[in-house]
């Protein structure tokens, strides 16, 4: 932001002033101009009158909160504005220390989040209350008679449904009812949640109930695979079995879930002039294969909604489930996975069942021009989960992003390089989603003394269409944000998408990228082609540098500092030498330089992980690594599948091109990986989580890569290498993810750098471990030359006669000791080469001086030495 300043230390004191100093934020927020002397009065008054207007009201059962329009006038559209303070605002490495030390925050979060009241203890109070009442056979017979007089009043062969869920009933219990005894046509039975055990006694009781249509024998000890197969050999009539179809599914039970039969309403036989009135009927989660023969266009002409989610309908194909349904000229609104049954595309059913108005309750012609392929109004939210252990601090790290909100600070001269995080107030949180929301918020940095110094931070909120006085107010979690940035993926962060669409994209990414392996078939050892560049004449080769320790220790005689860009023979900066600043400094391309055109292939996170994967596929020295600005939805379905088969799923996500680990974080919740891409492009990596350790603390190594040309591939390997170790202990308790010092190992931007000379860690190690060095630097080594070979074959668009350049490439290593890639950087950070002299573990194995490790650099990238430094 470059907003324009107002008068030193004068306070904003009128509109005028106020319109002008916040122009850009205006624009920026997009609060509609006929709004902004209203949004000015308020701020500068300090109105904080939606509590006036608006009502907060308990959801889901109390796991959520949302906002209601409860002034007694309608609301116009862009009408007003309304003021969100902000409840919490934070840098995300903090959080968890201030929910702890600051008084009274965890507190008002937990209330916020809805995660301050132990949901457990109150139900299981009331299970107690119930349990008083129920598990005696004298109130479970009770419950008998009074259906048993329904039916006598009824009619002695009518039809009897009893409802005994949670009563406490018991084998013994069951026998002595005699259910069969008092009810000639017991047509439904219900005995969810008892203590049935013995799966003979059970059968031998309901076997006498030969009428039975419908069972349910949910969360009883007895169930399993036993008594299911007794049960449906031995109740021939069967049809709806713990709200599953049978195969013997027909009339009564498509009957039963369009509410024509039931409790109220029990009967044997469904006449077929009921099912012709039905008009919707609701098939959710009855585990059917195959639909019954009776559903049928001929037997329902008057469907017009349809629900058949949770079903995998495997039984029949999906053209012919088309053609069935195509049968309905009826059928106008239709509920179904996607992917599911009828295939992966929103678009293909629709163009298959034209007369669709609805699909998954988003209107038709809106899905064919959003090009939306999953579609569904009706997504379960995502609700905080917590144990009755965790304190309040932990559970609202739980559940902040569910709430979080986020923003950068700049100025004129540089953007903040750590965003800011924040809670809106009660009134902000409880604003729900909605893809067709009725209100709009932005954040706005209020300047009072027209200098972001004074700046104080609100949510702005105002209506974009007419609410009416009881209505939901609604905001779009994901505003301004279409399917070309993966908008139906990232509402996962809220809500529970369909996993199957997910895991099969990850599938299918999986076999693209197995598929993908140009160096495995093309592997070929080149003959390296540089030579020395030193000039005939004997002069030294002139060096132009902007970096002190190249200023300071390339001390041989064979080159020579200038400071004029023009003449020098080598231009070894820190800065990317593109046309704009070959232009500018009157370079030639026959100038040698420290850097290979497209190098970004290597040094940017993503490009490196694109790089590697398309020459070697998935190669067990990278971890599985997702770019989340294109492959978020495979990403979503890698996490999914961890989750089901109940693997590790810890990952760190790290920015494109940020060195020393700036806004990167290790989380293993889904929600978090997604919403934190709204501070910029990253990739997503399995975390390491059983890395090796160094006396119980994570560590890395930093190797020096020299490169004198990549097409051929002639590489070298400084022989000395540094360990980077970590402060803390390593653990993986989650509170431990917030803490920089245990699972970070860059510290010497922090002020507390543990050093350690490479000789002694080696020795250490090899102790620790029961190890040989020499053979997991090989491993490492051959990880390297396969790092670059991935360059040269999938970029040798890289390859310039001009270039020579030194990389730094950071290791770990797991468990197995195996090398891990973490990163390639470019104008790698040599002061600790420079500083330390350190005796080599390879080559030579002399004592190589600090001081001379630019002499040796230069020496071998331009006059074809190989002094303390191995070809790879």
């Amino acid at each position: 932001m470059s907003p324009a300043a107002a008068a030193p230390d004068e306070r904003i004191r009128s509109y005028e002033e106020f319109a002008r100093v916040h122009a850009y934020l205006l624009a920026a927020a997009g609060v509609p101009p006929s709004l902004h002397q209203r949004l000015y009065r308020k701020l500068a008054d300090e109105v904080f009158d939606g509590g006036e207007v608006f009502a907060v009201e308990p959801c889901e059962g109390g796991r959520q909160r949302r906002l209601v329009l409860a002034a007694e006038r309608p609301l116009g559209r862009e009408s007003d504005v309304f003021l969100v303070d902000h409840a919490w605002s934070f840098r995300l490495s903090d959080a968890l220390k201030q929910l702890r030390e600051v008084p009274g925050l965890a507190e008002r979060m937990a209330a916020l989040m809805c995660v301050d009241l132990d949901q457990t203890v109150e139900l299981e109070e009331s299970d107690e209350q119930d349990n008083k009442k129920s598990g005696s056979l004298e109130h479970v017979s009770e419950v008998v008679d009074k259906e048993r007089t329904r039916v006598q009043e009824t009619g002695s062969d009518a039809a009897a449904w009893l409802e005994l869920e949670e009563l406490g009933i018991d084998d013994d219990m069951l026998v002595a009812l005699g259910l069969s005894a008092k009810f000639q046509n017991l047509v439904a039975l219900n005995l969810w949640g008892n203590r049935l055990q013995d799966p003979e006694k059970i059968m031998e009781e309901l076997g006498k109930c030969g009428r039975l249509k419908a069972l349910w024998l949910n969360e009883n000890p007895v169930l399993g695979k036993e008594i299911d197969k007794a049960v449906l050999d031995g109740l021939p009539e069967l049809e709806i079995y713990n709200s599953h179809f049978t195969r013997r599914a027909g009339e009564w039970a498509l009957a039963f879930c369009a509410d024509i039969v039931g409790a109220d309403n029990p009967c044997l036989t469904v006449e077929s002039t009921s099912l012709e009135c039905i008009v919707t009927i609701d098939l959710s989660d009855r585990c059917i294969h195959k639909l019954p023969e009776a559903f049928s266009p001929s037997n329902l002409p008057s469907l017009s909604k349809l629900n058949i989610r949770g079903n995998p309908l495997d039984q029949t194909s999906r053209d012919d489930l088309l053609k069935l349904f195509s049968g309905f000229t009826q059928l106008q609104e239709l509920e179904v996975d996607i992917p599911g049954p009828l295939g992966n595309s929103a678009i293909s059913i629709l163009e298959s069942l034209p007369n669709l108005s609805l699909l998954n309750g988003v209107n038709a012609s809106s899905i064919i021009e959003s090009g939306k392929h999953i579609v569904d109004s009706a997504l379960q939210p995502r609700l905080p989960e917590w144990s009755r252990e965790e304190p309040l601090a932990e559970r609202v790290i739980g559940a902040m992003w569910l709430y979080l909100m986020t923003y950068r600070l700049a100025d004129e001269q540089k953007i903040d390089e750590t965003p800011v995080w924040y809670v809106m107030d009660e009134l902000g949180s409880a604003l729900r989603h909605s893809d067709d929301a009725n209100f709009r918020i932005a954040p706005f940095l209020y300047m009072p003394e027209g200098k972001l110094a004074s700046a104080i931070s609100y949510t702005i909120l105002w209506p974009t269409r007419d609410v009416h006085t009881g209505e939901e107010c609604t905001r779009d979690y994901l505003f301004g944000i279409g399917e070309d940035k993966q908008r139906s993926a990232r509402l996962t962060a809220w809500f529970h998408t369909p996993e199957n669409y997910f895991i099969q994209e990850f599938r299918k990414y999986q076999e693209q990228l197995q598929s993908s392996s140009i160096c495995a078939s093309t592997k070929t050892k080149q003959t390296p082609s540089t030579k020395s560049i030193r000039p005939s004449d004997g002069r030294a080769l002139r060096v132009f540098t902007d970096i002190p320790h190249v200023e300071e220790f390339l001390t041989r005689p064979d080159f020579v500092l200038t400071t004029d860009p023009k003449e020098a023979d080598i231009i070894w900066v820190s800065m990317q030498v593109d046309s704009e600043v070959k232009n500018a400094l009157g370079l030639t391309d026959q100038q040698y330089t420290n850097q290979f055109p497209f190098e970004a292939c290597l040094v940017m996170k993503h490009h490196l992980a694109e790089t590697i994967h398309k020459a070697w596929g998935s190669p067990e020295w990278l971890q599985p690594t997702y770019n989340l600005e294109t492959h978020l939805s495979p990403l979503i379905g890698d996490y999914c599948m961890r989750k089901r088969d109940g693997m590790d799923n810890l990952w760190i996500m790290k920015p494109w091109n940020m060195a020393r680990t700036i806004d990167t974080t290790v989380t293993a919740d889904l929600s978090a990986i997604i919403r934190l891409m709204e501070t910029g492009p990253k990739i997503c990596q399995k975390y390491i989580e059983s890395p090796a350790l160094f006396q119980g603390r994570k560590f890395d190594l930093r190797y020096i890569v020299l490169v004198r040309s990549i097409c051929p591939l002639e590489i070298y390997l400084a022989d000395v290498f540094w360990v980077r170790l970590a402060n803390n202990q390593y653990t993986l308790e989650k509170t431990s993810f917030f803490e920089y010092e245990t699972h970070f190992t860059v510290m010497n931007y922090i002020g507390r750098m543990n050093h350690m000379n490479t000789p002694e860690f080696v020795k250490e190690f090899e102790k620790e471990h029961q190890v040989k060095w020499l053979e997991i630097h090989e491993r490492i080594r051959s990880m390297i030359r396969c790092v670059f070979e991935s360059a040269s074959a999938v970029h040798p668009e890289m390859q310039n006669p001009f270039s020579r350049a030194i990389y730094g490439v950071d290791v770990m290593l797991d468990n197995r000791f195996e090398p891990k890639i973490l990163e390639v950087t470019y104008c790698p950070d040599c002061g600790r080469a420079c500083k330390y002299d350190t005796q080599a573990l390879v080559g030579s194995q002399d004592v190589i001086r600090g001081r001379d490790f630019f002499n040796t650099v230069f020496g071998c990238l331009f006059l074809d030495e190989v002094t303390n430094v191995s070809p790879l």
